[in-house]
């Protein structure tokens, strides 16, 4: 029980990587909060926590509206107390070639995935700072180190995570707060169980340990960095991805 006492924000927390992290930050022992779009949705995976025993709690989150943003860091403040660890996790795709690219396709995929991680960790610093204890984790992209065709938008946003990721950590390791990255290749989520076996094991071929990796294995990664056992680790970024960007 690692976490015993901190309080875990996780943003796009309603499936996939995000619920697998919220999961195992919460057998850590920390209490989680869980946030997405859909506010049902959000609520019943924080039931399904709280019945493994732990304190869990679902808000909606509109990460791309301000205040959203904002309106949700009141409710955890006044329900659940000060942020200790957050996971700045929710993210969008809209893939397309540049030249098809259009405005909204960029701007929302900037919005929500690098926008949307400033806006939450300028909003929970000042609470860290407090108590001279924090970690911030951005989850980033092997798209953002080696880049891929039709992906220029969020190959950007996950690249700048990592930018941003460092310069804040300059900024707050006095304070005792650090801010790491975790950098996932193909892992098994809705996208990837959406291809064919063949596209699957195409995909695998390219991946020296030769298989898609497990939503729990980064998961695990997280876990590790919002912990005392990372404490002397800031400004990093953790690839998890099988040894594809090698």
């Amino acid at each position: 029980m690692k976490l015993e006492g901190k309080i875990a924000l996780v943003t796009g927390a309603t499936r996939g990587l995000g619920k697998a992290m919220a999961e195992r930050l919460a057998r850590e022992g920390a209490t989680v909060v869980v946030t997405g779009r859909d506010a049902a949705r959000a609520a019943e995976v924080a039931r399904e926590i709280a019945a493994g025993g732990a304190r869990a709690f679902g808000f909606r989150l509109e990460v791309s509206d301000a205040e959203s943003v904002a309106e949700l860091l009141r409710q955890v403040e006044d329900q659940v107390g000060a942020v200790d660890i957050l996971v700045n996790n929710a993210g969008v795709t809209r893939d397309t070639l540049l030249l098809r690219m259009s405005d909204e396709e960029w701007d929302e995929v900037i919005r929500v995935n690098l926008t949307g991680a400033y806006r939450l960790a300028k909003g929970v610093l000042r609470g860290m700072m407090k108590k001279r204890w924090g970690r911030i984790i951005n989850i980033s992209s092997v798209v953002g180190l080696i880049g891929n065709p039709g992906q220029t938008n969020y190959a950007a946003s996950k690249a700048a995570l990592i930018g941003f990721t460092k310069s804040l950590a300059r900024e707050v390791a006095s304070r005792g707060i650090t801010v790491n990255a975790v950098a996932p290749g193909f892992i098994e989520t809705d996208m990837t169980g959406a291809l064919s076996k063949e596209q699957q094991e195409r995909l695998a071929e390219k991946i020296p340990l030769g298989r898609i990796g497990r939503p729990e294995e980064v998961a695990s990664c997280v876990a590790f960095l919002a912990s005392d056992d990372a404490s002397y680790i800031t400004g990093h970024t953790l690839v998890v991805d099988g040894g594809l960007a090698m």
